[in-house]
């Protein structure tokens, strides 16, 4: 009975083979999706989600300080060839427990196609633009205002107080200001009194001093020179801290290594230089995390130093929280 079976059996598992092969030689459609732009870090009590909002590509040009060549040279260090260089648009959120804060808001409909992904990944985390409550802005470019609006000009967080530093606001909210400035500047002038303007409007714009505190979690510090008024916002919860720093740094392969260099969009190169040089010194020594806007996402870490020079530590992917006690294998 086998012996006259072994060809049927020979010939089922022939066709099986085959038929598994040909099911094999076409994979799944590509999906051609990306995860949601959320990450989040615990710090203390606080929940700090980032959120990605674009990118944009910066052309090394921009940079100041440094021969372009030295500059493609520390680029190629990193494997970048490109003219330009992707640099994110990263907001953050933190949940305090009493309040649901937004650091800065993205380029939102002015960036075009690249950007303007802050509401839905808000949403991908688990929250609505309807619930935040508070905004602090570290300054006022376009990149950081105008997701405070959308295409119509209308708020998208309509509960929030939208809170600036005195003397940012005054440069860039004065109704003379743009006739002050050349004409090819003024355009940055607009966008940021277009995007605010709502929540003037509706008196959730409020302004404070450098070293005031908006929300009582938060300490304010001025760092002038990218723009007048740039501040820098720290929370502090059981003994950890995380200072948001703005636009302190927009090229990681080149300006840790060398804070001197600094880039076109600075109001005062050479105070932002001082600024950055002040910032990345304290943090490194304190060994804080810290949030930039324009480093690769999720823009979240720490800052090491030797000598003069800095090092970008990224947060490393992990549970939200880690366990209390992590056993050590060695």
């Amino acid at each position: 009975m086998p012996l006259s079976l072994s060809p049927l059996i020979r010939g089922l598992g022939l066709s099986l083979l085959l038929a598994s092969s040909a099911a094999m030689a076409q994979a799944p459609a590509q999906q051609k999706t990306q995860v949601p732009g959320y990450f989040r870090l615990a710090v203390g009590d606080y929940e700090v989600t980032a959120l990605f909002d674009g990118y944009n590509d910066l052309s090394p040009k921009l940079l100041q300080g440094m021969t372009q060549s030295k500059i493609r040279a520390l680029l190629a260090r990193r494997d970048i060839d490109s003219p330009g260089v992707q640099t994110a648009f990263n907001a953050f959120l933190i949940n305090t427990g009493e309040h649901l804060i937004l650091v800065d808001t993205g380029a939102g409909q002015c960036m075009g196609e690249t950007a303007g992904w802050l509401s839905a990944n808000i949403r991908a985390a688990g929250y609505q633009p309807e619930q935040v409550d508070t905004i602090l802005l570290t300054h006022l470019h376009l990149d950081h205002v105008c997701g405070l609006v959308d295409a119509q000009k209308k708020p998208v967080f309509a509960n929030a107080m939208v809170y600036a530093a005195k003397p940012e606001a005054d440069y860039w909210l004065d109704p003379d200001a743009m006739n002050k400035v050349p004409e090819a500047a003024r355009i940055f002038f607009k966008i940021a009194q277009e995007s605010t303007a709502s929540y003037i409007a509706a008196a959730h714009f409020k302004t404070f001093t450098p070293g005031e505190s908006p929300v009582p979690e938060v300490k304010t510090t001025l760092e002038a020179g990218h723009t007048p008024g740039s501040t820098t916002y720290q929370f502090t919860s059981k003994g950890q801290t995380i200072l948001f720093m703005g636009d302190l740094i927009h090229n990681l392969a080149v300006q840790f290594e060398h804070p001197e260099v600094s880039i076109g969009f600075d109001t005062s190169g050479k105070e932002a230089i001082a600024s950055r040089e002040q910032v990345f010194s304290a943090a490194a020594k304190s060994k804080i995390w810290v949030a930039a806007a324009h480093l690769p996402f999720p823009g979240m870490g720490h800052i090491g130093q030797q000598d003069k020079h800095f090092q970008w530590i990224p947060v490393e992917y992990g549970p939200y929280q880690r366990a209390a006690k992590v056993p050590l294998l060695e």
